[in-house]
């Protein structure tokens, strides 16, 4: 029985770790994209002004943190904030985001690294162990490990620099898009509207009656994350492609 147990326990944290595959991807995309920025670059505009690169790439790091401070508490058991404050969050990225393009990368794959670790290390027992994200939902750490591609994903497009929501690999895109539409369904007062993305067979519903939002599944994931304006979409009801509902 002890071995049957140690078994199970090796094949949950090969399982997780697996999970790490795409996120390595992600992140070795992301610090090409980085690596390739002129310090003129750095300070230019994104997709999420008023920020500039060199702020969404510190984010890009911090985040990675504050996911680790949150396996943290899954390990431990001991309650940690994913931020110390808004305020805070907002100062570290403030006060990062003016470094030099050798430091942000330094600090991105430095980050990276750090959250790897945690996910490697954390044992079995805690990958079910709820903790609280600074929205105030709950995730395990299975699904805080998922939340760090979602960042990858959209902050390289944030970037505005040669990568788009077209080049996220499609499984990626179609995860992140699951995670936002359960996201709106856990709240209440959102209105009713059907997906579809007409390349990659991906539908989903939230409520009944409303207006179905069709295109590439990249443009939604654009439209969904209120990056773009609906952009290459269409409604149903002929008219101009509604602001997509608040998701984080």
């Amino acid at each position: 029985m002890t071995d049957d147990w140690q078994d199970s326990e090796v094949r949950t944290e090969t399982r997780h770790a697996r999970a790490l595959d795409p996120i390595h991807a992600a992140t070795d995309r992301f610090l090409g994209t980085v690596a390739a920025l002129t310090e003129a670059d750095a300070a230019g505009p994104t997709l999420i002004p008023p920020w500039t690169r060199g702020h969404v790439i510190t984010h890009t790091a911090r985040a990675a943190d504050s996911l680790c401070r949150l396996l943290a508490w899954a390990r431990t058991g001991v309650e940690t904030a994913q931020y110390a404050s808004m305020d805070a969050r907002a100062a570290e990225i403030e006060a990062g985001a003016g470094r030099t393009v050798a430091e942000l990368l330094a600090d991105t794959a430095e980050s990276a690294a750090r959250f790897d670790e945690a996910v490697r290390s954390l044992p079995a027992d805690a990958w079910q162990r709820p903790v609280r994200m600074r929205t105030g939902e709950p995730r395990t750490p299975a699904e805080l490990v998922m939340t760090r591609l979602r960042e990858l994903e959209v902050h390289h497009a944030d970037l505005a620099a040669g990568y788009t929501f077209a080049d996220v690999p499609p499984e990626a895109a179609r995860w992140i898009i699951d995670d936002i539409v359960a996201a709106q369904r856990r709240r209440s007062g959102v209105p009713p509207l059907r997906i579809e993305a007409t390349d990659t067979g991906l539908v989903h519903e939230l409520g009944s009656g409303g207006p179905t939002v069709g295109g590439p599944q990249a443009d939604l994931l654009g439209w969904l994350t209120g990056r773009t304006g609906g952009s290459g979409l269409t409604s149903s009801d002929g008219g101009t492609v509604p602001a997509a509902p608040y998701w984080i």
